[in-house]
C-alpha cells in the first residue's frame, strides 16, 4: 500500500497549478497629544520612510481630534516621524508584523523631549497561503479546469481538499467539515450536511478560503476545518457588471457496460450555465446582483454491487440513476453608505434545486440465471432556499476599530416525491413515498474588533435558533417491503447561545493568537409517539472550545507556528432523522435519535519558507476523536436486506504530514504541487443498530496509512492563451467496517482573454481519460460487501463570458 502511495505521487508530477497571490495593505493609526496638557495636536505632520535608505513611502497630518491613519502599508522595515512648529520632532521605528490589518500605535506625546516608542509589524504581502498560515485563499476564475460546473467540483482540484463517495467534502482525509457561505452558515450550504453544494453554480463564486484552524470567532462545528464560499460581488463605481455562457456535455464514452433488462444509462449528458452580474453604486449607495442558473443531464450514480453472505447467498445489483437537474441562484441586495462611519447592507440570497431522478436497479443470483427483482423509481425533488441578511458596520474614529451587527433568517423546503414499481418473479408492486422537511434559521451575531499597538482583541456574540419539522408518508402497493410503522413525523430544534473572545499579540520575532468560545447546546428530536422503532430523543451541554497559535519568526522568509483546537461535530438533523430511504429497498439507511456530539482535539506544527518566486509550506498534524460519527451496516439474513444506521462507533485518532511547494518557474510556466500522507486509526468499539430490531456489531481496531496528491501546472501561452493541467491521485484508505481504493484522473483547462480583455474564452475537460471510479468493500457479521460506482466524472465544457 505505502508503495502505491509513493507511486501516486511520482505519477502526478506533471501536474500542477498556481493558484495567484493576492496584495494586501495595513492601515496604522494613533492620535497625536501635547504631553504636557494632553490636548489633542491637529496638523501634525506624519511621514513614513524605508528604514534602509530612508525613501519616503507615505504621508498625512493629523486632524483636528489630532488623530492619523496611513493606509495600504505593505511589508517592510518603516520608521515613522512626527514634526510640528514649536515641537521637537518625534522618530518612532515600525517593523511589519503578520495577523492584523489594522494597528493603533496609540497617544504619541509631542514634546521638546525626544522620544522613542517600541516597534511594531505591519503586514502587506498575502499568497493563496496567508502569512499566519491557518487559511488558504482560491479565486474560483484561477480554476478554469472546472469553470462551468459546481461548487463542489471546483474543490476537487484544492490543495488538500478531497470528496469521498456520498460526494461530501473531506479535509485531511475527514468530513467533519462546515461549509460557510459569505461567513454564514445557510441553509444553501447546509449546517452540518453538506448540503447542496452541487447546486451552487461555480459561476457564483468569487473565491473559496480554507481555514484548517479557525479561532473562536468561528462556530466551534467542524473539527476538519471550515471551508468558506464567497459569492461574486462588485462594488466598483458606476454600473457595472459581466455576463456568460458555458455550454457542455459528458458521459462520452462508457465506463461500464448495464446489467439486463434496465433503461440505458445516460450519455452525450447536455449542460448549459448562464451567469449574469450587476453593479450600481452611485454616492451613498451600491446595488448588487448575481444571478446563475446550472441546467444539465448527468449520470448521478452507477453503482455495481455485489453481497456475499455468510448462508451462502450472493447478490449481484446495479444502482442507476439518470438525473435531470435545474439549479437557480440569485443573490442581490443594497449597501447604504450612511456616512463614514456607518454602513448598512440588506441581502437576499435565493437557491431552487430541482431534480428528476430515473433509477434502475436489478438483482440477480449468483451466475446470472435469474433476475430475482426489478425496482425502478421515479423521483422529483425540489429543493427551495431563502436566506435574508441584514448587517449593520460601525467604524469608529480609530481605523480598524469596529462593531458589526448581523442578523441572519434562512428556510428551506425538501420536497421529495417518489413512485416505485417493484418487480418480482411473480407479482408486480407499485410504492409510493413522500417526504416533506421545512427548515427555519434565525442567527444573531454581535462582533467587535478593537485594534491595539501590538495586535487586537477581538469578542462577540451568537444566538441561533433552529426548526425543521419533517413528515414521512409510505403508499404501500401489493406486498410492499416499505415499512409502514416507520413513516409518520418529527421535529428537529436546537438553540445555541455562545460567546467569545480572541486575543492576537505581534512583535518582530513573536506572535501569539488565544480565543476560546464557550457554548450551550440544546437539540431535541421528538419523534410520532407511533413510531415502531425509535422514540423521542436529544442531548444538552455547555462547552469552553479554546484555540492557541504561536508562531516564530525566523526572518522575513522563513517563519514556524504551532496551532492548538478543540472541536466539536454535532449531529445533523438528517443523521437523527428516523425514515428509512427506499432508493435501494435492500440496503436501506436510516438516521438515529440516540446520536451524541463528537468532540476532537487537534494540534499542528508548520513551517513556511518563501523567496520571490514561490514558496514552500509544510506542516505535521494530529487529531484525536471521540464517539465518532459514522453510519455502521447490519444485516437481516432472512431476508438479505443490509441496514445502515447513523452511529457514534469509538475514538479514532490521525497523524499526517501536508506539503505545499508553489514556483513559478519562468514567465510563462508555474506549478503548484501538494501533496498529504497521514495514518487513519479507528479504535475497537461495539455499537447496537435499533431498527429495525435491535443487532448488535462490534469492531476491531483499523489502521491504515493513506494520502493524496494535487499536482497542477498553468502555462502563459503567447496571443493570451493560458493552458492549466492538473492531476489528482488518492490512496487507498479505510473506511468504518471497510476499505476505499486509490482513484486518480486528469484535468484540462485553456482560456484566452480576447476583446481588449473585456471578453474571455473557455474551453476544460474534467477527467480527461475516464478514469474516476470508487470502489470499496464493507464487512460485517453475516455478510461482505464489494461495490464499485461508475458515475459521471468526465465532462467537456466551452464558455464565453464579457466584462462591462
Amino acid at each position: 500500500m505505502r508503495s502505491s502511495v509513493l507511486s501516486g505521487f511520482f505519477l502526478l508530477w506533471l501536474f500542477s497549478i498556481t493558484l495567484q497571490a493576492q496584495t494586501t495593505g495595513v492601515t496604522v493609526s494613533g492620535t497625536l497629544r501635547d504631553q504636557t496638557s494632553g490636548t489633542a495636536m491637529p496638523y501634525v505632520n506624519v511621514v513614513l520612510r524605508n528604514e534602509t535608505d530612508s525613501t519616503f513611502v507615505s504621508g498625512t497630518i493629523s486632524d483636528e481630534q489630532g488623530l492619523f491613519s496611513i493606509p495600504g502599508i505593505a511589508y517592510g522595515e518603516y520608521y515613522l516621524t512626527f514634526s510640528y512648529l514649536g515641537y521637537r520632532t518625534q522618530v518612532l521605528p515600525l517593523r511589519t508584523g503578520q495577523l492584523s490589518p489594522f494597528l493603533d500605535l496609540g497617544n504619541i506625546q509631542m514634546t521638546a523631549q525626544s522620544a522613542s516608542l517600541s516597534g511594531v509589524t505591519i503586514s502587506g504581502k498575502q499568497d493563496e497561503l496567508n502569512e499566519s498560515m491557518d487559511k488558504k485563499t482560491y479565486h474560483s476564475d484561477e480554476n478554469i479546469s472546472q469553470s462551468g460546473g459546481s461548487a463542489l467540483q471546483v474543490m476537487r482540484n484544492l490543495p488538500g481538499v478531497t470528496i469521498d463517495p456520498e460526494n461530501r467534502i473531506l479535509i485531511r482525509g475527514s468530513d467533519k467539515v462546515t461549509i460557510l457561505v459569505d461567513g454564514r452558515q445557510t441553509a444553501l450550504s447546509g449546517f452540518g450536511n453538506q448540503a447542496g453544494l452541487d447546486n451552487i453554480p461555480a459561476s457564483a463564486i468569487e473565491r473559496i478560503e480554507i481555514i484548517h484552524n479557525p479561532s473562536a470567532k468561528y462556530d466551534a462545528n467542524g473539527n476538519a476545518g471550515i471551508i468558506n464560499i464567497i459569492l461574486k460581488k462588485n462594488k466598483q463605481d458606476g454600473f457595472n457588471g459581466k455576463a456568460g455562457l458555458t455550454a457542455g456535455i459528458g458521459a462520452l464514452w462508457r465506463k461500464r457496460e448495464n446489467l439486463p433488462d434496465i433503461r440505458p444509462q445516460y450519455r452525450f449528458t447536455p449542460k448549459i450555465n448562464p451567469t449574469l452580474s450587476l453593479n450600481y453604486r452611485r454616492r451613498k449607495f451600491n446595488l448588487f446582483l448575481q444571478g446563475d442558473l446550472l441546467w444539465q443531464k448527468i449520470l448521478n450514480k452507477n453503482e455495481f454491487t455485489d453481497r456475499y453472505y455468510d448462508n451462502g447467498s450472493i447478490i449481484h445489483q446495479q444502482y442507476q440513476e439518470n438525473r435531470t437537474q435545474l439549479a437557480t441562484t440569485v443573490k442581490a441586495g443594497v449597501d447604504w453608505f450612511i456616512n463614514d462611519n456607518n454602513t448598512v447592507t440588506l441581502s437576499m440570497l435565493y437557491g431552487r434545486e430541482a431534480h428528476v431522478d430515473r433509477g434502475d436497479l436489478p438483482y440477480f443470483n449468483n451466475d446470472f440465471s435469474q433476475r430475482e427483482r426489478l425496482w425502478t423509481f421515479y423521483e422529483h425533488e425540489v429543493n427551495t432556499t431563502l436566506s435574508a441578511a441584514a448587517i449593520f458596520l460601525h467604524k469608529f474614529r480609530q481605523p480598524g476599530h469596529q462593531l458589526t451587527l448581523n442578523l441572519n433568517y434562512s428556510f428551506q423546503r425538501e420536497d421529495e416525491n417518489y413512485f416505485i414499481r417493484n418487480e418480482m418473479p411473480t407479482y408486480t408492486g407499485l410504492d409510493s413515498l413522500m417526504l416533506i422537511a421545512d427548515q427555519h434559521v434565525a442567527d444573531l451575531n454581535i462582533d467587535y474588533v478593537k485594534p491595539l499597538r501590538r495586535g487586537r482583541i477581538e469578542s462577540g456574540m451568537k444566538f441561533r435558533w433552529r426548526y425543521i419539522p419533517t413528515h414521512m408518508r409510505f403508499i404501500p402497493g401489493l406486498n410492499s417491503p416499505m415499512d409502514a410503522g416507520a413513516a409518520g413525523w418529527a421535529n428537529y430544534s436546537e438553540i445555541i447561545p455562545a460567546l467569545y473572545t480572541n486575543y492576537v499579540y505581534e512583535s518582530k520575532h513573536f506572535e501569539a493568537e488565544a480565543g476560546v468560545r464557550v457554548e450551550y447546546v440544546n437539540v431535541r428530536y421528538q419523534v410520532d409517539p407511533n413510531h415502531n422503532t425509535y422514540k423521542s430523543d436529544g442531548y444538552s451541554y455547555i462547552q469552553p472550545f479554546p484555540n492557541v497559535r504561536l508562531a516564530y519568526i525566523i526572518n522575513d522568509r522563513n517563519r514556524l507556528s504551532l496551532f492548538y483546537n478543540r472541536r466539536v461535530d454535532r449531529p445533523d438533523e438528517q443523521d437523527l432523522r428516523i425514515f428509512p430511504k427506499y432508493d435501494d429497498p435492500e440496503i436501506l439507511k436510516t438516521g438515529n435519535p440516540g446520536l451524541r456530539p463528537q468532540f476532537t482535539q487537534s494540534a499542528e506544527l508548520g513551517y513556511k519558507t518563501s523567496w520571490k518566486s514561490g514558496y514552500f509550506y509544510s506542516a505535521f498534524y494530529y487529531r484525536n476523536s471521540n464517539r465518532m460519527l459514522t453510519r455502521i451496516a447490519t444485516a437481516d439474513t432472512a431476508g438479505n436486506i443490509i441496514y445502515s444506521i447513523a452511529q457514534n462507533a469509538g475514538n479514532g485518532h490521525s497523524f499526517g504530514l501536508e506539503l505545499i511547494l508553489n514556483q513559478e518557474l519562468t514567465k510563462w510556466f508555474s506549478l503548484n504541487i501538494s501533496g498529504n500522507v497521514y495514518q487513519n486509526t479507528i479504535g475497537a468499539f461495539t455499537v447496537e443498530n435499533l431498527y429495525p430490531f435491535p443487532v448488535f456489531f462490534s469492531s476491531p481496531k483499523q489502521q491504515t496509512f493513506s494520502g493524496n496528491a494535487k499536482m497542477n501546472l498553468m502555462f502563459r501561452l503567447p496571443k493570451k492563451f493560458e493552458l492549466w493541467l492538473s492531476g489528482i491521485y488518492l490512496a487507498p484508505d479505510i473506511i468504518p467496517q471497510g476499505r476505499i481504493r486509490s482513484r486518480y484522473s486528469v484535468d484540462l483547462g485553456l482560456r484566452k482573454s480576447i476583446q481588449k480583455g473585456k471578453g474571455e474564452l473557455l474551453l476544460n475537460m474534467s477527467d480527461i481519460f475516464n478514469t474516476m471510479r470508487i470502489r470499496q468493500e464493507i464487512r460485517s457479521d453475516g455478510f461482505r460487501l464489494v461495490s464499485s460506482n461508475y458515475y459521471e466524472t468526465q465532462v467537456i465544457r466551452f464558455g464565453y463570458s464579457y466584462t462591462f
